[in-house]
């Protein structure tokens, strides 16, 4: 009969110091995400409730908060900037997925190119703007390549001014930072790919596009949503771009901008906690519908697989029956 260990030479064995480390692990990194994530978090829900500052005295104002960032037209004015963003963001997955197609496959120089390409991501958000706020400055760098090109300074825009082209402006510095983020992912998915697909292709005489189309798109599809929930989740929270390169004037502010105005030059704490608790919900609503909206159109597509795979076997069978017929 097998003798019971006790405590402590369960303790001391290898089962027990494999628990004991598997606890740490898990133990630490938990409490150091419950202490700087999930508590600040729920101390800025409670202040939503208050009307507040940093410093001084709370009053408890229930809801009045929220109903406020509704009634704001600030609050959705700005909100409604994130279109462009959103919209900047489609370029940029298709430039990125574009580019990313061609540099998975033997390209010269191919390495060079995507750390050229990578490169604008790695620099910090602060120095992007600083970069961006010469770049557009009225004379200097844009302007001035455009008057190589042939255009007179006086027919430009003012492009960080004129609010009709201002946020598109915005929007291009940020399809310049992350489409590089985005096309390495790509890449990662399409090598990830089975090459084997591809000669099977070829030899049944298919194209690239009809490669890309039916072999690479259904490989990366989770990478696809992926890449598409970080882009409209942070087409949302657009911040780095209109705060240091215009801060938010000529209606550039964006929701974000609009909030750190409100805490941090009005004081209004308990205002400004409330727009960010709405802002989340916002996120995870717009998250939760793309899941929603891929989940129905890849299984649509999958579905349409299906049911050609069976269409060509009912073909194979019926050729394979008249075939047999015609021997006997």
């Amino acid at each position: 009969m097998k003798k019971k260990r006790t405590i402590g030479e369960w303790a001391r064995s290898r089962d027990g110091q494999k628990f004991f480390v598997i606890t740490a692990f898990m133990i630490v990194p938990l409490v150091l995400l419950f202490t700087f994530t999930y508590l600040p978090f729920g101390e800025m829900v409670g202040y939503s409730f208050f009307n507040m500052k940093y410093v001084g005295a709370r009053k408890f104002v229930g809801w009045k908060n929220y109903i406020k960032v509704f009634q704001r037209d600030d609050c959705f004015k700005a909100l409604k900037l994130s279109l462009y963003y959103m919209a900047g963001s489609v370029v940029q997955l298709l430039l990125s997925l574009y580019l990313a197609t061609i540099l998975s496959f033997k390209v010269k120089m191919g390495g060079l190119f995507k750390g050229l390409m990578f490169f604008p991501f790695l620099i910090n958000g602060i120095a992007i703007g600083f970069i961006f706020k010469f770049f557009y400055t009225r004379g200097f760098v844009f302007d001035t390549v455009l008057q190589w090109c042939g255009f007179r300074l006086d027919s430009l825009p003012y492009w960080l001014r004129d609010q009709k082209i201002n946020n598109w402006s915005l929007v291009g510095t940020s399809v310049w930072r992350y489409f590089g983020q985005n096309m390495v992912l790509f890449i990662g998915a399409i090598m990830s790919v089975d090459n084997e697909l591809y000669e099977a292709a070829m030899l049944d005489g298919a194209n690239r596009f009809q490669q890309f189309l039916y072999i690479i798109l259904p490989g990366i599809k989770t990478i696809i949503v992926l890449n598409v929930i970080l882009s409209i989740t942070g087409s949302l929270s657009a911040f780095e771009p209109p705060y240091v390169i215009t801060d938010g004037a000529n209606g550039t502010g964006t929701y974000f901008v609009i909030m750190h105005e409100i805490a941090h030059t009005q004081q209004k704490v308990g205002l400004a906690s409330a727009m960010a608790v709405v802002l989340l919900i916002i996120i995870m609503i717009a998250t939760l519908l793309q899941k929603l909206f891929f989940k129905y159109v890849f299984r649509s597509a999958e579905d349409e697989d299906k049911r050609a795979s069976l269409k060509r076997e009912r073909r194979l069978a019926r050729y394979g029956s008249e075939k047999g017929g015609n021997t006997l």
